[in-house]
């Protein structure tokens, strides 16, 4: 039996496999090393799935993909793994970058995205990533995420680059004031959280030519600033993540204008993981 996990700083789609049929799934806290202690993350994978799948005393193979999984973290990660499931012998933890593009190219080589709350990008070549262009976070980059296209709204609204009316809609909608918005950026925790879920009102204002060419640059800049700087003859991407499922047809529009085309798009890879890790 195998344990797969797609974890991200909010949530972890946890699945178990038994040969190539999926037994059992739960739906868990988000795990990120990067920002969480051991002692944190293990009470909450004993809490959340240790404790309450079917199969834990029989699991054989943990495989993790998770946000802020770095080399460095990796370690730790297995260790708090194989202390959770003591029947397996194998325990895998690699980051959420290496899960994306397992779950969208198996074997096979290609430059897979994940564009969600942020943005990221890699070079693969069917078994490991051989390039990765730093995404630096929604302050200094993230081109193509969520968090980024709040930013870009926000500025619009207040900065005339949308019309009175979708600005109003918002504030109104939202119940906040400019001084609301700069304090939750400024001020309060997960500032790129607040940003990202102003997509829910760009998505309802689609037909705004406006705000749709504020969605369409937002992925022109991801094109420009990370896929182009591969520099090869590749021009088919897959990517994964909220915003690229919402926004497909801005996103196919975006690499078009750049010269790229996106081959697939999965809402979250633990479905391709599913197909990756029952081969």
């Amino acid at each position: 039996m195998k344990l797969i996990a797609d974890s991200g700083s909010t949530k972890t789609d946890w699945c178990v496999l038994d040969g190539n049929l999926v037994v059992e799934r739960i739906s868990g806290q988000g795990i990120n090393p990067f920002q969480q202690s051991r002692a944190v993350i293990q009470e909450i994978i004993n809490c959340d799935v240790a404790y309450n799948i079917s199969y834990a005393g029989d699991i054989e193979e943990v495989w993790f993909y998770g946000a802020g999984c770095r080399d460095e973290m990796k370690p730790m990660m297995r260790e708090v793994l194989s202390s959770c499931f003591t029947s397996a012998s194998t325990v895998n933890a690699d980051t959420d970058m290496l899960g994306a593009a397992r779950a969208l190219f198996a074997d096979k080589p290609g430059i897979a995205c994940i564009l969600g709350t942020g943005a990221n990008s890699c070079l693969y070549d069917g078994r490991k990533i051989t390039d990765n262009v730093p995404p630096l976070g929604y302050i200094l980059g993230d081109e193509g995420s969520g968090a980024v296209l709040g930013k870009l709204f926000v500025n619009a609204m207040f900065k005339g680059g949308v019309s009175a009316d979708v600005r109003e809609g918002y504030l109104r909608e939202s119940g906040l004031t400019l001084a609301d918005i700069i304090r939750k950026v400024y001020r309060e925790p997960t500032p790129n959280r607040f940003l990202a879920s102003m997509s829910l009102y760009v998505h309802k204002h689609l037909d705004d030519d406006s705000v749709r060419m504020i969605v369409v640059d937002n992925f022109r800049n991801f094109f420009r600033r990370n896929v182009a700087l591969y520099g090869i003859s590749v021009r088919s991407v897959g990517c994964v993540g909220s915003m690229a499922y919402c926004y497909e047809s801005e996103l196919s529009e975006a690499a078009g204008l750049e010269g790229f085309s996106v081959s697939k798009v999965l809402k979250s890879p633990i479905e391709g993981l599913i197909s990756y890790h029952s081969l």
